[in-house]
């Protein structure tokens, strides 16, 4: 029984970043021998099991393969016999199938362990796929798009792009749940350059089986590419902010619609359908003489983003729109001038016949919110 810990952990280790998590891989050994040993089992479809000091989690080297459609339609092989080389060709990429032995004290010892020439690969920046069994799972096209985001000095390796266009026109990735979807997304979305993501899901024709139909056409010209790096870069690395940027030019109906087929959190959708009615709303203003903002207009965007129960998202979109280049400065103005209203003396000022009825205050609230607008805005 040999232990060695692979994959991720091996690969940041040799670029010389943190690792957060190790995969570890038991060759040798079987069910009843980690049992044995105090380790705890808890893979459902092929053997993890968990440390019983530490907890991390050890599987079995295993092979495996295809028996059905989507990243779910594989059976695996665990045995004594499998070896460690079999255990990594199962994996995707070069990069990601290397090894190092791990002793009893749990430091890693030894060479490092490199059947399919990772080691090349990573000097060479280049993704590379490491046997035809990759286009089998759809789930790696995604992958492949979140590493290029992390790693967008990466190359895709032109073998590597064929296989993935094969995953798209085998139709396998329809057979991937929302949850799944939307998990590699947001995940590329905050790291280094989400542009990388949408350019490989672009070159592999991925973008219009995954992506929202305008903003793959938006993505197709030159110029809105540089405007979205521009914007993804000066949004921060939020997820909130880089979706918003990303769907800004989209009407909030598309995001809405898109949002619900990949079961995109709630609070992630409203704010980028918020900032994207924002966006139309300082558009509308740039047309009218002076780039000036009409208050009714204001008015129907705060109550939109609900900034009187909800201050802080309010702040926060306007903020966004300043850090990519947006006027909207007196629109913060206006917002604070608004928020200090003193409601219940408006509410005190209607005739008390009058106040039981709902859309007589809400209407009043209304009024003293849009003349604390226009006077904000100098109109």
């Amino acid at each position: 029984m040999k232990i060695y810990a692979v994959g991720g952990a091996i690969r940041d280790t040799l670029m010389g970043l943190p690792v957060h998590d190790i995969d570890y891989v038991v060759v040798g050994s079987s069910v009843e021998e980690m049992v044995s040993k105090g380790y705890r089992p808890v893979g459902k479809d092929f053997p993890v099991f968990l440390h019983p000091e530490t907890q991390a989690e050890y599987a079995l080297a295993r092979t495996e393969r295809k028996t059905g459609k989507g990243y779910k339609g594989f059976m695996f092989y665990a045995d004594p016999t499998v070896t460690l080389e079999q255990d990594l060709g199962r994996r995707d990429l070069t990069i990601n199938a290397m090894a190092q032995e791990v002793d009893a004290d749990g430091k890693w010892v030894g060479p490092i362990l490199d059947p399919y020439n990772g080691q090349q690969d990573l000097a060479a920046r280049i993704f590379r796929h490491i046997s035809d069994a990759f286009a089998e799972d759809p789930l790696r096209l995604l992958r492949i798009a979140r590493f290029a985001a992390r790693f967008p000095e990466f190359i895709v390796a032109p073998e590597t792009m064929h296989a993935l266009k094969a995953i798209v026109h085998s139709n396998e990735l329809s057979t991937l749940s929302a949850e799944r979807i939307w998990q590699e997304l947001s995940r590329g979305f905050t790291v280094s350059k989400p542009m990388r993501m949408f350019q490989v899901l672009l070159d592999a024709d991925a973008a219009r089986v995954l992506l929202p139909s305008r903003l793959v056409s938006n993505l197709a010209k030159e110029e809105y590419r540089e405007q979205l790096v521009a914007y993804l870069n000066a949004a921060g690395n939020r997820l909130e902010d880089r979706c918003a940027v990303t769907f800004m030019h989209l009407p909030a109906s598309e995001i809405r619609s898109w949002a619900e087929s990949v079961k995109m959190p709630n609070e992630v959708r409203d704010f980028s359908e918020i900032f994207s009615e924002l966006n139309l709303l300082l558009e509308r203003a740039l047309c009218n003489p002076g780039a000036t903002y009409q208050p009714v207009d204001v008015l129907a965007w705060f109550n939109r983003a609900d900034v009187w129960r909800k201050p802080e998202r309010g702040y926060a979109l306007l903020d966004l729109a300043k850090r990519i280049g947006l006027n909207a400065g007196i629109l913060t103005s206006a917002m604070q001038n608004a928020q200090v209203l003193n409601t219940a003396g408006v509410i005190a000022s209607i005739p008390a016949e009058d106040r039981s009825n709902g859309e007589n205050i809400r209407s009043a609230v209304d009024a003293a919110r849009l003349l604390a607008i226009t006077t904000s805005l100098n109109i």
